[in-house]
């Protein structure tokens, strides 16, 4: 039953942009919305502090996040999946 009401939270693929520190990464994730008054879209972003338990991810990977509970300060997501590693990964 947990699982179940688990896979409801919000769920986002990002770009990992940095690491920061143990177990941590930056994530950034792009979205379009239109303009109060002239509805063309504008590109925004956000970067949020996201768990990495493994220290798998690097710089440039796509991964889905998913909200969770407060882990740190910042830290409000956690990585769910590496869907595309870096092409440049070392």
């Amino acid at each position: 039953m947990s699982e179940f009401i688990r896979n409801r939270r919000k769920s986002i693929i990002g770009v990992v942009t940095s690491r920061s520190g143990d177990k941590t990464v930056k994530v950034t994730y792009a979205y379009k919305i239109p303009h109060p008054r002239y509805r063309k879209e504008i590109n925004r972003k956000t970067v949020v502090h996201v768990h990495d338990e493994k220290n798998e991810s690097a710089v440039g990977d796509r991964v889905t996040i998913m909200a969770t509970r407060p882990l740190s300060k910042l830290k409000r997501f956690r990585i769910v999946e590496i869907t595309e590693k870096a092409s440049n990964a070392v």
